[in-house]
């Protein structure tokens, strides 16, 4: 973990578009070579793109209890990573959650299992990732769509164990 991230380098159409897509919904490029791995970012990767997203880690009981909830707005850039110790089966609520979100539930690899799309606010309805979930990703509600996220898509973050990451640092 906490290795250099080694990308590869971006053909000047690819960078343009990707800057194009970014500029328009507001979300950060992953342009060039690949950046650092950064334990405040996550980067996702599918045939659809990459996106970079700055996230708050909630890595702990009492971070992963208060998720997102209370918040009137985040920023199109921004999310929450759900980090666990063990696969499991998750599930989410979105009690006191004011804002409709997107959860991406990953395995431990950071391979994307399921995405659960525009999460209704203040509902107290369980929303299941399914078993041996490691990783979830919340974010504005409707990203996943505009960037057609789904399963079999890939997340780096450095709290991946790197030797089994889909997507290593």
């Amino acid at each position: 973990m906490g290795k250099r991230c080694t990308g590869q380098r971006l053909t000047a159409g690819a960078r343009w578009r990707g800057g194009l897509l970014a500029f328009i919904l507001g979300f950060m490029p992953v342009t060039g070579i690949a950046s650092e791995c950064k334990d405040n970012a996550v980067q996702l990767r599918g045939a659809w793109g990459e996106a970079r997203f700055t996230v708050e880690v909630a890595d702990d009981d009492q971070k992963r209890a208060q998720g997102l909830m209370h918040r009137e707005s985040m920023a199109q850039s921004a999310g929450m990573l759900f980090i666990y110790d063990r696969p499991h089966p998750a599930r989410f609520w979105m009690k006191n959650t004011l804002i409709p979100l997107d959860l991406i539930f990953m395995d431990q690899t950071g391979l994307v299992r399921k995405v659960h799309e525009n999460a209704e606010p203040l509902s107290e309805r369980l929303i299941s990732g399914g078993r041996g979930i490691m990783y979830v990703l919340e974010v504005n509600g409707g990203v996943a769509a505009r960037f057609g996220i789904g399963e079999g898509d890939v997340l780096r973050h450095p709290a991946i164990f790197q030797d089994e990451a889909a997507w290593p640092c």
